[in-house]
């Protein structure tokens, strides 16, 4: 099946729109008439220009307020009709988009618009080319797929056909599966998109907040599992109307739409295998058990103040590279690894942002399939060169100039912590941290649905709804992922102003994604008495907080006591309750996190960010300096 985007979902002018699309690996384009028209080749030129780039042009859109129209208009539409058709010879594409009418002189009628497409449809099969028709959600007599549908089959041409939306469908909540009684041949196209639950006008919701599938909250698996239903063998093509993705990165914008793509398409086989698709088969998402490791590019001074921190958090220094400047400190099965080497991508990455999370394990039951569905997916393969004794760990390039690497869970020690490293004399910290509990990564909100899509894709992971966080000088959208056991957790922070924390940590960091990293402990007041007595230093959280915790929670008198004393922040819903206590900030913009949960609270202290962030923006302002 082929995969096809229309020009109109991502920014830049044409020819970079289609280095973009070529580079992401689609087959070919919806071209949009406005980019046709403001690029300035004939359209013989752009024709050859998207063949040159390995681009087929599979729709020409769209053709409007086409159908049953009074005379003169109505000549006048056919007239227009001509025109196009010239153009697309000229292009060299044979299918046009006519969307369902909303001028004010359409008369309606079934009968009359089949009359019309008819008519249409005889005209464009004596140049071999075809027209296909779509229900537009806010169109003036036809807004349902249904009502197109029955205008295409009275008209009765085999060059006139249906074009299904999946916006104009769910936008309007209607039942997609009334589109498994179309025969499958005659449905010409098929656009998709996403789109986020919102109550606003069917117009404004399309023009402005459309987004790749998977993006959003609309049922886009659905409607494909009805459209294939059908035998429908034609392309898959995405049509995207968002204000943030005509300002946003034009090649990551295309990487996402491929994206979304493979994994709808993977989705729709999985939940009906007896559905006949061409895409080659992608290995399953995988559940991940875990972080494996964290590691720092890291040098000097930084490097000496983040070891005496690690320290001061519980871990030992364990192991030390057979060939690299690089060291494993741990504590349980928990690690994070220091790369302090002058070339390769942690060199790279530490002379762009200083120190930086440069690198992320993730454990998983099979890293084959990861890095062959990451593939599939559009992901780029990372390697450097081996040196004696390392093993080649499966791993990907990210977001950002970040790196995923691949471990299986029941080898990883062996194969790489035992043989890569000279251990110390040294046992594994015992201070209370356990595991990682979550990472916490910030990026600009524009691209905050590239890194949503990125693992909600990669991985079998929940997302959560969008909230704000207040910032006392803007805020910041976040949005967490997480592993339904809830081993593997992602948190993603948007920022979209330098003067939030968020913000000054990309600025300051040069992008750097990993902000904070919170580890998780059975009992966090045991767990801080020992950091405590190792020198660790507690974010100071001010005296009001626990005042109006006491007023929102009963919570022993006691416990609060002990809590303001360790400076620990408290949350509880539904399921259970959370303890937080944070680092201060570090140099280079990165703290960590220390959290308990209890039961089964799901959250992540959310109402407590405010506090935390003031808190944070306290430490590092110097005293007596307002905020700008």
């Amino acid at each position: 099946m082929k995969t096809s985007i229309a020009t109109v979902s991502i920014s830049g002018n044409l020819r970079e729109k289609l280095e973009a699309i070529a580079a992401a690996g689609f087959d070919g384009i919806e071209i949009f008439e406005q980019d046709f028209i403001a690029h300035d080749g004939s359209p013989k030129e752009v024709g050859a220009m998207v063949r040159d780039h390995g681009l087929e042009i599979m729709l020409f859109q769209p053709f409007r307020d086409f159908e049953t129209l009074p005379e003169p208009f109505r000549g006048k539409a056919f007239d227009r009709a001509e025109r196009k058709f010239e153009v697309m010879q000229e292009l060299g594409t044979d299918l046009v988009l006519i969307c369902s009418s909303v001028h004010p002189k359409a008369l309606g009628g079934i009968d009359r618009a089949a009359d019309d497409l008819a008519e249409l449809g005889e005209r464009a099969a004596k140049r071999d080319l075809r027209i296909g028709y779509e229900a537009l959600a806010w169109g003036r007599h036809v807004n349902d797929h249904r009502d197109a549908w029955e205008i295409v089959r009275r008209a009765d041409h085999s060059n006139v056909g249906l074009i299904v939306d999946s916006f104009h469908t769910l936008g309007r909540k209607l039942d997609p599966n009334s589109l498994r009684s179309v025969p499958g041949d005659k449905i010409f196209f098929v656009q998709l998109a996403d789109a986020p639950a919102i109550d606003m006008d069917l117009l404004y919701w399309s023009r402005h907040f459309r987004n790749m599938p998977g993006e959003g909250d609309l049922d886009v698996t659905g409607f494909m599992q009805a459209v294939m239903a059908t035998g429908y063998s034609g392309p898959i093509s995405l049509e995207i109307f968002n204000d943030m993705f005509r300002g946003g990165n034009t090649r990551q914008l295309a990487r996402d739409g491929y994206r979304s793509l493979i994994d709808l398409m993977d989705q729709v086989a999985r939940a009906e295998p007896e559905l006949s698709l061409s895409t080659p088969p992608v290995p399953a998402p995988q559940s991940p058990d875990g972080v494996a490791f964290i590691e720092f590019a890291t040098r000097g001074k930084e490097a000496e103040a983040l070891q005496s921190l690690l320290e001061q958090l519980g871990f030992t220094l364990t192991g030390t590279h057979r060939n690299k400047a690089v060291s494993l400190w741990q504590q349980g099965e928990t690690r994070i690894v220091l790369n302090k080497e002058t070339e390769g991508h942690a060199a790279s990455s530490w002379n762009a942002r200083g120190t930086n999370v440069c690198d992320i394990g993730i454990s998983v039951q099979d890293a084959a399939d990861v890095i062959t569905r990451a593939e599939k997916l559009g992901d780029n393969p990372f390697g450097q060169p081996l040196g004696p004794g390392e093993a080649s760990i499966p791993a990907i390039k990210g977001l950002a100039g970040s790196v995923l690497h691949f471990m299986n869970a029941e080898t990883a020690v062996q194969e790489v912590w035992q043989s890569e490293f000279v251990a110390s004399n040294t046992e594994p910290g015992n201070a209370g941290l356990t595991r990682i509990d979550h990472i916490a990564q910030t990026m600009s909100y524009e691209d905050m649905l590239s890194w949503s899509l990125f693992y909600s894709t990669l991985f079998e992971m929940k997302k959560s709804a969008m909230v704000d966080v207040v910032d006392p000088d803007g805020i910041v959208r976040s949005q967490a992922l997480e592993t339904m056991d809830g081993k593997f957790r992602i948190t993603l922070n948007g920022a979209d102003t330098h003067r939030t924390l968020a913000g000054a940590f990309l600025s300051e960091t040069f992008g750097a994604s990993v902000q904070h990293i919170a580890f998780a402990t059975d009992d966090i007041f045991e767990t801080l008495q020992t950091l405590i007595g190792n020198g660790f230093k507690p974010l100071p959280i001010s005296s009001n907080y626990y005042a109006d915790l006491e007023a929102r929670f009963v919570i022993d008198p006691e416990l609060l006591k002990r809590m303001k004393s360790m400076n620990v922040l408290y949350d509880e819903d539904e399921s259970g309750s959370f303890f937080q206590c944070y680092s201060e900030m570090t140099g280079f913009g990165v703290f960590f996190e220390i959290v308990q949960r209890q039961i089964d609270y799901a959250g992540y202290g959310g109402a407590n960010a405010p506090f935390r962030i003031a808190a944070q923006k306290r430490m590092v302002r110097p005293k007596g300096v307002p905020a700008t």
